[in-house]
């Protein structure tokens, strides 16, 4: 069932899989302001019932990132230049860039599990949107590169934190801060792809993993996600703590006396 298809981005829904497809391989699934709606949209539009995203890039590339007419005087027809946004109040630019990040927010919702599948090139916006998700399952010829830097700006899109969190603070600055290309078999190694197979192998990989998450039952796994996103956050005591009131709900549900 397709629930949206719009500004190259394509939502569809088979049971409680859902899969988001960048859907413009001509341009290398580069991406746009209206792209960034439309993905934001995507998450708003998703049934209760949906366990696993899936996101995914048609062609060669997962997102070759942002669509170069971005850096163009006139920018995309009807959206703010780059120009127009330095020219604008601090309020003004912080709420055009918080828009934009909404398209990166909602992959880690503790009720979903989010997949990010990578082929190809992961650029820029790319690479962050691909570190939105919770996994990621990579083609060997997958390559990330965090550009922002080389062009004089800062990754904004929401992909410092995850990228420090997987990779480490020193890793973390010395990708962003030269550019450089991060292929499958180091993202592998230093933990920023779960799993590496041959470009071919790639969907069957990702469906195997996603049958796999939905075989445990829904409410362990949204708690378990909970408790393993806020551990960064928590001291050693506090999350003992946060670990007994999670299985004692879970105590709880599975006796027949939850609320």
């Amino acid at each position: 069932m397709t629930l949206l298809d719009k500004d190259g981005v394509r939502l569809t829904v088979d049971d409680v899989i859902a899969t988001v497809t960048l859907a413009g391989p001509a341009k290398r699934n580069a991406q746009s302001p209206a792209m960034w709606r439309a993905l934001a949209e995507a998450g708003t539009l998703l049934p209760g019932t949906v366990r696993i995203v899936v996101l995914r890039g048609e062609g060669k590339s997962f997102s070759a990132g942002l669509d170069r007419q971005a850096f163009t005087p006139e920018g995309f027809d009807g959206e703010p230049s780059f120009l127009d946004m330095a020219r604008g109040t601090d309020s003004e630019l912080d709420a055009t860039i918080a828009e934009y990040q909404e398209a990166f927010t909602w992959w880690r919702r503790t009720d979903l599990v989010s997949i990010a599948a990578v082929q190809g090139h992961a650029i820029g916006a790319g690479f962050q949107l691909a570190l939105a998700c919770d996994l990621r399952v990579c083609a060997d010829d997958a390559q990330f590169a965090m550009r922002e830097t080389s062009l004089g700006l800062v990754p904004d899109l929401t992909g410092t934190h995850p990228l420090v969190s997987l990779v480490g603070y020193a890793r973390a600055l010395e990708i962003c801060a030269t550019g450089r290309y991060v292929h499958a078999d180091e993202a592998e190694r230093i933990g920023l792809a779960n799993l590496v197979v041959p470009a071919a192998d790639l969907e069957g990989a990702v469906a195997d993993l996603a049958a796999a998450l939905v075989a445990a039952p829904r409410d362990a796994v949204i708690e378990t996600k909970a408790l393993l996103a806020g551990a960064v956050s928590r001291t050693y005591e506090e999350q003992r703590a946060a670990e007994r009131a999670a299985q004692a709900r879970r105590l709880r549900d599975l006796a027949g006396l939850g609320e």
